[in-house]
This record gives C-alpha cells, structure tokens and sequence, in this order.
C-alpha cells in the first residue's frame, strides 16, 4: 500500500494514496457508500479551546450545507432521546453492564418512554410516570392508550 500524502485543496484536504487490492477475511463493506463526511469542532469552556472531529458515513454525495443540516438534525433527536432516557428514567444511574442487560433494558425505556410521551394531557414525561406508578388505573390507561386520563 502507498503511504498515505495529504494535498491541500482550497475548500478541503484529500488524501491520495490510500487505496489498496488487499482484503482481509471479515472486513466492512460499504456497497452504497456515497461519501464520508467530517465535521470539525471548537469550544471555549473556562479558557480552553477543545477540539473534537467526528466522521460520518453516508449512502448519499450531499454538499457542505445539506451536510450540515443532516447532522444537526441526528444530533437534535439524539440529544432530545438521551435527555428524556436521564432526566424522566434516570438513565445515567442505571448499573446494567454484563450481557444482554443493557439492551433489553433499553428497549423496555424506549416502549415505556414511547407509552409515556402518548397522551395529549397537561402532564409532563415525569409526572406521567410517577402517575403511573402511583395510581394503577392512569397506568392502565396509558397502556391502553384511552384517552381519559386524569
């Protein structure tokens, strides 16, 4: 395999000479692989600049702002999904480490958190779980999505 040169181009850096016939046995394909993306971050907390690169693989040639957007918007629903898993089910306290614990126990959050978001009532996701573990009949309600609940 050619060592790998960086060239610099006025809009991003492309390697050449990355490209080899060798295979391995079990190695990723990526058949639809349309283009890889990176996204480049700096934040100033307390005086320190941090800087963080994350890399996406996509089946679909976006440009820069289509990008953009797309990755803003996965972060959104992975922020709101992971903020309602901590503060309504108090994820990070959860100590599931061996196994298959982990992730059965995040498909039970995922139907309850998807059972709890349901009705159109003045309640929030907390107190619609703590309602449901204090009274039965809201809970039944709630699993059999009637739309009196009180």
């Amino acid at each position: 395999m050619a060592a790998l040169k960086a060239v610099a181009t006025p809009s991003a850096i492309r390697l050449t000479g990355c490209f080899s016939d060798r295979r391995y046995p079990g190695e990723p394909r990526f058949p639809r692989l349309a283009m890889i993306g990176m996204v480049e971050t700096r934040v100033e907390r307390n005086g320190k600049t941090e800087q963080e690169r994350r890399y996406y693989l996509s089946s679909a040639k976006l440009d820069a702002k289509t990008f953009a957007h797309a990755v803003r918007a996965h972060w959104g629903i992975e922020n709101r999904l992971h903020w309602v898993l901590d503060v309504v089910f108090h994820d990070d306290l959860a100590r599931l480490r061996t196994a298959h614990e982990p992730q059965n126990m995040a498909i039970v959050k995922h139907m309850a958190m998807n059972i709890v978001r349901n009705p159109k009532d003045k309640h929030s996701l907390k107190v619609r779980r703590k309602l449901a573990n204090l009274n039965g009949h809201y809970l039944e309600n709630l699993i059999r999505q009637k739309s009196t609940l009180t």
